[in-house]
């Protein structure tokens, strides 16, 4: 098989863990980055739970896309499952991405097929929408095998701004949640 893109829009961007090749920015339309899922296992237990992002329906969402050797397929996907799917909030989907045309040995952009993790809105870990303040209450002060959630949510609105990628909502709750 030849090699295959993975879709990132959170903590792939920043930490993807797995060997790629090539990476990408890219657009997913119909779905939209959103702090949609309680965390019970990386940022947060199910006693005190996180927020963590989650690919949920409607908008669009720029990322990065990784292209993967396809020799390294079954090593980084039992690697991306083992990550991603640990609670089954995540459906593992294969969808389209627009890649910006800045790409190597000066390929253009184009549409690829990446395999992206999207919530599972039946999931009893579906947090839904929150307006800013709520999620922020909720980040605060929980912690996980991964560590601390206000550092999830400050890496990755930090990492968003490096690459020119802005998400309004989400710096709002990074604001909220930085010491004073």
């Amino acid at each position: 098989m030849g090699d295959f893109w993975v879709f990132g829009y959170g903590s792939l961007i920043w930490r993807p863990g797995f060997a790629h090749v090539e990476t990408r920015r890219a657009r997913l339309y119909g779905y939209r980055r959103s702090l949609c899922v309680y965390s019970f296992v990386h940022r947060g237990t199910r006693e005190r739970p996180g927020l963590v992002l989650g690919l949920d329906r409607g908008g669009s969402c720029i990322g990065l896309a990784f292209r993967v050797p396809g020799d390294l397929r079954n090593e980084v996907l039992s690697y991306l499952r083992e990550r991603e799917l640990v609670t089954s909030v995540y459906l593992e989907r294969s969808l389209d991405v627009r890649l910006d045309g800045n790409g190597a040995a000066g390929t253009g952009g184009g549409t690829v097929e990446a395999v992206a993790y999207i919530v599972d809105r039946a999931h009893e870990q579906y947090a839904g929408g929150l307006d800013a303040n709520h999620a922020a209450k909720v980040v605060r002060g929980a912690v996980g095998q991964s560590g601390r959630n206000e550092d999830y949510v400050l890496s990755t609105v930090e990492h968003l701004k490096a690459l020119g990628i802005r998400d309004h909502w989400l710096e709002e709750v990074g604001r909220r949640v930085t010491p004073s």
